[in-house]
Formats: structure tokens, sequence, C-alpha cells
């Protein structure tokens, strides 16, 4: 399995280009993660170079995994809350696998490191969400996750359509 890394923010405007194609593939195949149709690369990589300044400010913390060419085939990221009274939750957000690299454990692993990195930064509560019915939904409850509530209709798919999500805490001690 490639090893996991954090970008660290010298590396991530590097990086930008792949985790773009990563994002792009993810939409294109039909994953609600904020996008509607049409998407295309430069638009995942406006995204990417969008958040460049959370990355900067330590705000956004960003992982990856890469084939064993070195590319960049899945990536995760930890938002970290800014409001004094949530300094001990953080949201896992754009977890995502590019197509070729599924079903080998990187979701998995990558959902380990934050929660490992989590801990590290004293962070108590993780919080996200996904659309319900899907493989990450499945993965999320595997892991130990707890679904507190399901939103019907919450966001569109790229395609337009409205999609129910499920919304999930973990605590970590």
């Amino acid at each position: 399995m490639p090893a996991i890394e954090r970008l660290t923010p010298a590396a991530y405007a590097g990086a930008v280009k792949e985790l773009a194609e990563v994002l792009a593939d993810a939409v294109d195949d039909g994953a609600s993660l904020g996008f509607v149709a049409p998407f295309d690369r430069q638009a995942a990589a406006r995204w990417w170079h969008e958040q460049e300044a959370a990355v900067a400010a330590g705000a956004l913390l960003v992982w990856t995994a890469r084939d064993d060419a070195g590319g960049i085939v899945a990536t995760a990221g930890l938002s970290l809350a800014g409001k004094a009274n949530a300094r001990h939750r953080a949201e896992v957000v754009k977890l995502l696998v590019h197509r070729d690299a599924r079903g080998r454990g990187l979701a998995r692993a990558l959902l380990a490191a934050l929660e490992r990195a989590a801990r590290t930064a004293g962070i108590t509560l993780l919080l996200l969400d996904t659309r319900s019915g899907s493989a990450a939904e499945s993965l999320y409850l595997s892991e130990g996750w707890t679904r507190y509530g399901v939103v019907p209709g919450y966001a569109a798919d790229p395609d337009g359509s409205l999609q129910d999500c499920g919304f999930f805490y973990k605590r970590l001690t």
C-alpha cells in the first residue's frame, strides 16, 4: 500500500495539479462534493488553489497517497475549527480516491491518518457528511462513526439531482 503523507504548506502548491486530477475524477464519477457539472480539471485546480491560504495558515491539513510511480491517487483533508469554543473539533473533508486506485484500502488508511493526527493535536471530536447510501457512508459506519442525522435533499450530485446526506461524528479518546 502506498505511504500516506501530510502535505506541508511548501509542498502543497506543487501538488495542486495532481490533487485536481483526483477531485475531477471523483466529480466525474458522480461524487457529491459540492460541485456540479460541467466541472473539469481547471475548475478543480482553481478550487485547490483557493485552499492555499488555509493550508498555509494550518487551518486545513491535507494528506495524500501516492502510487508506485509517485503520483497522487488519493487525498483527504482535516479542516480545523477556527472558533475559540470549537478548538476541540475538526471536520473531515474531501476524502477522495481516484477510480483507478480504489479497492486498495486507501480511504481507510487516509481516515486513520487523519484520526491519528487529530488525536495528537488534542482534537476530541471529528465531524463529516456524506451522501446517504454511498460507499463512503459504509466506510464511516464500519470505522466506528456515528450517524446523528440525515437531511433529505441536502446536496446536489454533479448532475444536479438532490440527494439525502448523512451527518456523522466520531469521538476520539
